[in-house]
């Protein structure tokens, strides 16, 4: 099933009668016998629109009697609260959710030569790579009753630092992932260079994830995957009988295999790379503090504006909820202990330093966070009960400069700015309300055609 358009915007209507109808025709195809895993993103992907698909999905296994768990998809990050998941998921009840361990829970299913890996990158690396999955997606657990019968992947499509595009595969082997596979394809993609892989669909790590799936793919159950491409309302846009979120579902995109990927990818170049006449010198990005309490998640301002930011430019973000710096506690301490460093001294360091040689996706993450000397990034954190989440100090330490967050919303008034160019107290800005929603870059730093793709 496919409807995409950068003008079509569907209502929630719309979305149920979609996906209920795709998902009805599957499980009478395939009738499974065992359970369904249904993996979405966590709730640092909230407005992916995927915990409404997680609920249309478990009304309509329930109905059929058809057991089933969610396995969000955490790569990374912090396990789900159960506040998160009754925000992002209302009324599954808690126990059908299961958590992964990206250090622990992973099971290998084999490996793509070095020769192979340094081809696609273009000798960027010379390492094998591991196929690695949670064994639940194999093997299941008591909640499907043994393996599963069928996975339901969803995911919205929008252009990543890492990937190209996000979703499909990633959501597999990146989310669903090990500690070995998320790091080394991350610095794959890092040393290859970021600004030449966003927005594009086949790129090197993107490569990766595809010929995992071609070779491994049928130690695993058929997985059925659902992606969205989501972009702001223009103005003069309503949203089609319901308030919303201020963003439009312009595509959803369903199927077995790589040909709904290719499909979501193509919209969302049109819909979500915004390509800049002129260099951006002053920049401001606000931070939902329900999403992003850490500058693991939060440097998506700096990633997905990098290619935007003049020469001496200034990347303000407003992070009200910032906490800390990495999401576990020995990615804290390498990001505390090497900063946000230019990415050779960054490579140099991950070369002669066991530490951060072993955990090579916060080596990654670092060459990312970097303005490389070309721009200033101003970080304003909130404050608790106990004071500033990160203090001054810790911010300066790790190569940024610091704001102070009543000051900065005082000057610039967000969150309630019109995305894009503002002018406010004879101050020319441009203005981000979810850096997590596209990608923004000037036409002069963006190299390639989009249109390859």
């Amino acid at each position: 099933m496919e409807r995409g358009s950068p003008a079509l915007d569907l209502s929630g209507a719309d979305i149920r009668a979609l996906f209920s109808g795709a998902l009805a025709e599957v499980l009478e195809n395939i009738k499974p016998s065992g359970g369904v895993l249904i993996i979405p993103p966590d709730i640092t992907r909230f407005h992916s629109r995927a915990g409404f698909f997680v609920c249309v999905a478990s009304e309509a296994l329930e109905k059929r009697r058809i057991r089933f768990a969610v396995l969000p998809a955490l790569g990374t990050h912090r396990a789900m609260s159960s506040t998160e998941i009754g925000r992002m998921f209302p009324g599954i009840p808690k126990q059908r959710f299961l958590v992964h361990d990206w250090r622990n829970g992973p099971v290998e299913l084999g490996r793509l030569e070095a020769d192979w890996v340094a081809g696609v990158t273009e000798d960027a690396v010379r390492f094998d790579w591991p196929v690695q999955i949670n064994r639940l997606l194999r093997d299941g657990d008591a909640c499907l009753g043994g393996p599963p019968s069928l996975i339901i992947s969803i995911g919205q499509v929008v252009p990543h630092e890492i990937a190209g595009m996000s979703g499909h595969g990633k959501n597999i082997l990146v989310g669903c992932g090990g500690k070995e596979a998320i790091d080394r394809s991350h610095f794959a993609g890092a040393v290859y260079g970021m600004e030449r892989l966003m927005g594009r669909t086949d790129t090197p790590v993107r490569r990766f994830f595809d010929e995992g799936l071609r070779r491994f793919g049928d130690l695993l159950p058929p997985i059925f995957w659902v992606l969205t491409v989501l972009s702001p309302r223009t103005a003069g846009e309503r949203a089609p009988g319901e308030s919303g979120d201020g963003l439009a579902l312009r595509g959803l995109y369903t199927g077995f295999g790589r040909d709904c990927f290719g499909k979501a990818a193509a919209l969302a170049r049109r819909v979500n790379v915004e390509l800049l006449e002129e260099p951006v010198r002053k920049a401001v990005v606000y931070l939902d503090p329900k999403e992003y309490r850490s500058t693991w998640l939060g440097n998506k301002a700096v990633y997905r504006l990098r290619m935007a930011m003049a020469d001496g430019g200034e990347l303000v973000i407003l992070a009200p909820g910032l906490e800390r710096f990495g999401e576990d506690g020995e990615i804290d301490a390498l990001v505390r202990k090497y900063g946000y460093r230019p990415g050779a001294v960054i490579r140099e360091r991950a070369a002669g330093d066991g530490a951060l040689g072993s955990c090579l996706g916060a080596a990654a993450h670092l060459i990312h966070g970097s303005p490389e000397g070309r721009f200033t990034v101003r970080y304003c954190p909130g404050t608790n009960a106990a004071g500033p989440s990160l203090s001054r100090g810790e911010i300066e330490s790790v190569g940024y400069e610091w704001g102070d967050l009543d000051k900065a919303l005082g000057r610039y008034g967000a969150p309630a700015l019109r995305p894009g160019w503002n002018t406010r107290g004879g101050e020319r800005f441009f203005y981000v309300p979810n850096p997590a929603l596209g990608l923004w870059a000037e036409k002069a730093r963006f190299t390639g055609s989009l249109l390859r793709g």
